[in-house]
């Protein structure tokens, strides 16, 4: 076994062993299993934050579309900053509710908000749908990074199976808490690692970061300027915004803000979380500088660029750190994806069709789902063409469906019905499958729009939400008035 693989090993050993520790003195009931019985401060909360926000998505997808993509991969460093400015007004708001309703998970606010448990299974299918893919981003970039750091010894498939293995006893024990403790080694390593490979690679190779990007103009003109036709302005400002709207509107960070100690809390993270888009840029550059250095990946293997550049340059010691910063990178998202779905799928599904369930059987039953969700991603991501980009761009364009329904909840005189709620959602949802299913791009459909065409499909089918939601909204409101009065 060579010593990257002996480094990695010992990060999981940790991992496994934090989130095993994180459980002592706690009572595991689904109020401190899931939220973390909404004590956590703003240390805990920012790290829970930042652990899921940034992901192997960081580590592997921004360098890998920085590497194959050029230009429109900026559109990753533009929305988070927009998604925290939304933050800081939105998640006091949805904190405090939560706190007076002592809700558990995003379904919960919409049956609170709406008074409707059924709206609230329709919520919890449509997020674990929109979590599948985000999933498989977690498992498929495990089993490139623990692939690729241990120089091809252990297998993609084996890999994913070990890590997920890891994550899922952590989280039946340990819930929230275990996540949080994993965060704070994952943020540190990340951080370091990033920061060092995105410096010393370009100014190494290049001699720096310009000289850097004026080689990749002279050997790939126009590389970095976003294209007339696809990934072009109309897709990166579509795009970007999607994005942004959808930010928060995944289950497991919207029930983060569920954790905080108070609204304090949360808007002082907004304004420290920005820093972290500097990390972005820095595996930019790791991508940038490998576009020269490691030639010809093309399509999904553009995520290795970060990893083939490390193991061409450095030696297997600092590859193995590496390796376990990107493994970190996995598991704590991984870990929370796992437990709100399983929170979800038990509590605002299964005991809506068995209301007698008790808070305890609720609680077991999450836990035992856990390995189920786990298993479903692990197939999405071994059986998946896509990168790790398109992956989270096509949860997004799920998830962001519920923002209208959410936003307009806030309302003095909020006139969304359940009704309206529900039909706006399912149909931005099926508009986004059947086009992603049959791959249809409306530049195909309506070649008259000319680059209008490439707006992204989650737009489009948010565009389509918005407008079922109020038509159906104002027609179902006056009859559910009525009952209203008569009971």
């Amino acid at each position: 076994m060579n010593i990257a693989l002996l480094i990695i090993f010992a990060f999981l050993a940790l991992s496994i062993y934090l989130g095993i520790r994180a459980r002592r003195g706690k009572d595991m009931d689904l109020e401190e299993w899931s939220v973390g019985g909404r004590g956590f401060g703003t240390i805990f909360v920012f790290l829970l934050l930042a652990g899921e926000i940034y992901t192997t998505f960081t580590f592997l997808g921004a360098s890998g579309w920085a590497y194959g993509r050029g230009g429109p991969a900026f559109y990753i460093l533009s929305y988070g900053a927009l998604a925290y400015v939304i933050s800081y007004w939105l998640l006091p708001a949805v904190w405090r509710y939560a706190k007076e309703n002592r809700l558990h998970s995003q379904s919960d606010f919409f049956v609170s908000k709406f008074r409707s448990p059924g709206l609230g299974v329709v919520i919890s299918l449509v997020t674990v749908l929109a979590m599948v893919p985000y999933l498989a981003v977690q498992f498929q970039g495990l089993g490139i990074i623990v692939s690729e750091a241990s120089y091809g010894s252990i297998s993609p498939t084996v890999a994913v199976l070990v890590g997920t293995a890891a994550v899922v006893t952590y989280v039946i024990i340990s819930g929230i808490h275990g996540s949080a403790w994993t965060s704070t080694v994952k943020d540190i390593l990340v951080l370091a690692v990033i920061l060092f490979l995105g410096l010393y690679l370009p100014f190494s190779l290049y001699g720096g970061i310009g000289e850097m990007f004026q080689q990749i103009d002279a050997t790939k003109p126009g590389f970095l300027a976003l294209p007339s036709e696809g990934l072009s302005v109309p897709w990166f400002i579509s795009t970007v915004l999607l994005t942004a709207l959808g930010f928060y509107m995944w289950p497991h960070t919207f029930g983060s803000a569920f954790s905080a100690q108070s609204a304090r809390v949360i808007r002082r993270n907004a304004t420290y979380l920005p820093l972290y888009q500097l990390i972005l840029l820095f595996a930019f550059f790791v991508g940038f500088a490998s576009i020269i250095q490691v030639p010809g990946l093309q399509g999904p293997e553009a995520d290795l660029s970060l990893l083939r550049i490390s193991l061409q340059t450095f030696d297997p010691w600092l590859v193995g750190l590496i390796g376990a910063a990107g493994l970190l990178a996995a598991l704590v998202p991984g870990s929370m994806l796992l437990m709100v779905s399983a929170t979800v799928l038990s509590k605002n599904v299964f005991r809506v069709f068995r209301p007698g369930t008790s808070e305890e059987q609720v609680t077991t039953l999450a836990k035992f789902l856990v390995p189920v969700v786990a298993l479903a991603g692990m197939v999405f991501s071994l059986t998946s063409g896509l990168d790790l980009v398109l992956l989270l761009l096509l949860g997004y364009a799920f998830v962001t469906q519920l923002f209208p329904a959410l936003v307009l909840s806030f309302l003095p005189n909020n006139f969304v019905t359940k009704w309206g709620a529900g039909a706006g959602v399912l149909t931005g949802v099926a508009i986004v499958a059947y086009l992603e299913v049959f791959q249809i791009k409306l530049r195909a459909v309506f070649p008259a729009l000319g680059s209008l065409g490439d707006t992204n499909v989650g737009i489009v089918a948010m565009i389509a939400n918005i407008v079922v939601l109020v038509v159906v909204s104002l027609a179902t409101r006056p009859s559910e008035v009525g009952e209203e009065q008569r009971a």
